[in-house]
């Protein structure tokens, strides 16, 4: 068995109620903090009235760019807190880890972000980080990346290293009872890519493996329950999912969804979980049909489970994926923003993504431009 390593937070609490212990574990790390929270400040009016007067709240309003994050720095340099806490959707916890990171490191964002910047190692070790979901989806909450936009630029782009992982994680479903069919299906998507794509990667590992492997097919069950409508136990589910996609992610890495998803969502500013439902179809597609060996088993596993909950053959999974995608009224990439005149660059970019060298199987360009075309 080939050796590998296990990147997680140093606690994860995971259930229905747990989230309501926050304050007292948060306040272990210190009594001066910082607070990120999502667009709805009242979502966390709960926490920020529990951790008291010394606790600086900031919003996250979107996917965070290199501007906000310089703000942000600026802000909570002079609170000087002795830890960052995120409660929120995926970009509010790596608004937040980003934060973390960053507070105490001697240089500017840029020493550090990847592509875009120098991507060196951090200099300075981060504030202790807590991570609270509110959506099941990123699986931010146990990653040791954050991502940051840079429209000027089109990208978006991680900053990146293991001590970024959060100390404690709290994975409360009930925080995400009610978000709506929108978020849910789009959030939901990106949970499943996140355990299809590290089982599929060429860094999988047997403890990835048995994480991600039973999450596929509970994960697309469940999805498709509350397609249906609201349902307690399909959104423990989807939480589930979403750690274990996380953890998985976090070690294994991910594929060419992911490593257009990126691209695309600096162009366009389009929701991360749209762009990866979208790809996720066409992407499993053309990986299947250019594997081979045990490189085409896993894929034709992972489409079998999925003809399970879709009711269709293992090789129409792909496209039944899709087609069931687009009933539930998933956009795809032209009504995200993506114009055919932009493949080219998109290909170009993705090709170098850090995500694109854990895809199963190398994509020539052209295949990768039918992969756009499809979505």
């Amino acid at each position: 068995m080939t050796p590998f390593g296990i990147t997680a937070p140093g606690r994860i609490l995971f259930g229905r109620g747990e989230a309501v212990k926050a304050p007292d574990l948060i306040r272990a790390f210190g009594e001066r903090g910082l607070l990120i929270h999502g667009a709805n400040p009242a979502r966390a009016a709960w926490l920020v009235k529990a951790l008291g007067s010394q606790v600086l709240a900031l919003s996250c309003t979107g996917e965070p760019t290199l501007a906000d994050l310089e703000a942000a720095l600026t802000a909570a340099r002079v609170h000087r807190p002795a830890w960052v806490a995120a409660l929120g959707g995926g970009a509010a916890l790596d608004f937040g880890k980003a934060l973390a990171a960053l507070i105490p490191a001697p240089d500017g964002p840029m020493e550090h972000l990847e592509v875009v910047g120098k991507g060196l190692p951090l200099k300075a070790s981060p504030l202790p980080f807590i991570a609270i979901p509110t959506t099941a989806g990123t699986g931010a909450e146990v990653t040791k990346n954050a991502v940051i936009g840079l429209p000027e630029l089109g990208r978006k782009v991680s900053l990146r290293d293991d001590r970024m992982v959060a100390r404690l994680a709290i994975v409360d479903p009930a925080l995400t009872d009610g978000c709506s069919k929108a978020v849910t299906l789009a959030s939901g998507l990106d949970a499943v890519t996140q355990v299809i794509e590290p089982y599929v990667s060429v860094k999988a590992t047997p403890f990835t493996d048995a994480l991600a492997r039973p999450a596929i097919g509970l994960g697309m069950a469940a999805l498709m329950q509350l397609m249906q409508g609201e349902d307690g136990q399909a959104r423990d589910r989807m939480a589930w999912v979403s750690l274990c996609g996380g953890l998985a992610l976090a070690n294994a890495g991910l594929g060419a969804v992911h490593g257009f998803a990126g691209v695309i969502g600096g162009m366009t500013g389009a929701a991360h979980g749209a762009i990866c439902g979208a790809l996720l179809g066409p992407v499993l597609q053309a990986n299947r049909a250019a594997a081979s060996g045990g490189t085409r088993d896993r894929l034709d596993e992972v489409c079998a489970v999925l003809a399970g909950t879709l009711g269709s053959s293992a090789a129409e999974a792909p496209s039944a994926l899709q087609a069931w995608a687009w009933a539930e009224g998933l956009p795809g990439l032209a009504a995200l923003g993506v114009t055919e005149d932009q493949h080219t660059a998109i290909v170009a970019a993705a090709r170098d993504a850090s995500s694109m060298k854990g895809n199963p199987v190398p994509l020539p360009d052209a295949t990768l431009h039918e992969v756009l075309e499809r979505a």
